[in-house]
């Protein structure tokens, strides 16, 4: 009984991330994109970018608390089970097969996989 409770309280909160997670994306492309140009402007925009950046780290920690994890990605071995290779790139300075960038994080709650980590791989040059 407590093994289908633990497996209910997973699947919900997958589901429940699985919504949130886009939003968290947003949040950090936005933040990512901003942050080249913040220097430059006012201390307004800045104000409000350290608010943005305030709000996808609670976003993020909330999801941290629900026990919602991001799965390791770069320098890692590719496993197909947790990411899912969109680029390969040939090259001499990592293994073959060795995640060489993390194009969007990965999330899993427990054992059960909410969205792999879309990466780029390195393959033999």
């Amino acid at each position: 009984m407590e093994r289908e409770r633990s497996e209910t309280y997973d699947r919900v909160v997958a589901d429940l991330a699985g919504k949130l997670l886009p939003v968290l994306d947003n949040l950090k492309r936005g933040l990512d994109t901003e942050a080249s140009i913040e220097a430059s402007e006012s201390d307004e925009f800045r104000h409000f970018l350290s608010g943005v950046d305030l709000i996808y780290k609670q976003l993020y920690g909330v999801l941290d608390a629900l026990g919602v994890k991001a799965i390791l990605a770069e320098g890692e071995k590719f496993d197909p089970h947790l990411h899912e290779a969109v680029v390969t790139e040939p090259t001499d300075d990592y293994e073959p097969d060795t995640v060489i960038q993390e194009i969007v994080r990965g999330f899993r709650v427990g054992n059960k996989l909410i969205r792999p980590a879309l990466v780029k791989v390195a393959v033999k040059q």
